[in-house]
């Protein structure tokens, strides 16, 4: 009987799932979660390289973040998509929405939640203007460049024009490459016109079937069983805890150290679509 359960076992269908959950930033942070390519990279490559994998899901729940890191980690999905023959799905939860969406359509489908949150085409630059605080405290501020723009946005001095036209050309830029991306990856599929899709706009997953910015609804443990049998194996594929993290301390260490104003702005990101 045992030799029965574990050859049954063995060739049971394989799909690692990966988790792509938290904001999209450079690097990573110790004990908190986030994404960038530094910190995904190696969870995708022992994903694709799983033995007798099917395909490869995502667990996607990201409000979003940096345009690049999203384009880095979509390019990987897509390069070991094609380098190893491999279907990949994408599981929304909570949330794909900007960066998060930008993740979403690596995959070759997209399956969300009726009530999750999708969209967000769009490119959103937020900061703070202290330019009356320095006067109302006596504070004098100081600053030497080399170049006309090196300064340009600077917080403690009031927005000019120019500069704020400056960075809204950027966005543009960025813009038109996400734009480019979701035409690209869903290609046929889409079906409300640009400017609604492409207005920053979000949606429920409800909604975003009826444009075509999901393929499906559902959720990842029953969608994959119906597909690939009741028998498969879905190995989550997650970082390697260290000795800090086994020990619980580093979400402690995480609080001592310096990031209030980075934890306000990641809660600032998920509360704007409701979470």
């Amino acid at each position: 009987m045992w030799k029965q359960l574990a050859d049954r076992f063995r060739r049971a269908p394989v799909v690692p799932v990966v988790r792509l959950s938290g904001v999209i930033a450079p690097g990573g942070r110790l004990g908190r979660g986030g994404l960038s390519i530094e910190t995904v990279a190696p969870l995708l490559k022992r994903a694709f390289d799983t033995r007798r994998a099917r395909a490869v899901a995502f667990a996607v729940n990201s409000p979003g973040g940096s345009p690049v890191q999203s384009s880095l980690i979509g390019q990987r999905i897509r390069a070991l998509s094609a380098e190893k023959g491999l279907p990949t799905i994408a599981f929304v939860e909570d949330v794909a929405a900007s960066g998060g969406y930008w993740l979403a359509c690596a995959a070759d489908e997209i399956v969300a939640d009726p009530s999750s949150v999708v969209g967000s085409i769009g490119v959103v630059s937020a900061g703070f203007g202290f330019a009356g605080l320095l006067d109302r405290i006596g504070v004098e501020r100081r600053v030497h460049t080399s170049g006309d723009r090196k300064a340009m946005l600077d917080p403690f001095r009031p927005e000019r024009a120019d500069e704020v036209e400056r960075l809204k050309a950027l966005q543009v830029e960025i813009h038109d490459d996400f734009k480019a991306w979701v035409r690209a990856r869903r290609d046929g599929r889409l079906k409300g016109d640009e400017a609604t899709l492409y207005s920053g706009e979000f949606w429920t997953g409800r909604r975003g079937l009826e444009l075509g910015l999901v393929d499906s609804l559902g959720e990842l443990r029953g969608t994959l069983r119906a597909r690939y049998g009741e028998d498969v194996r879905l190995p989550v594929i997650g970082p390697r805890r260290g000795l800090l993290a086994r020990a619980g301390l580093g979400a402690r260490l995480e609080e001592l150290a310096p990031g209030a104003l980075d934890a306000m702005e990641e809660r600032a990101l998920w509360a704007r679509y409701g979470r």
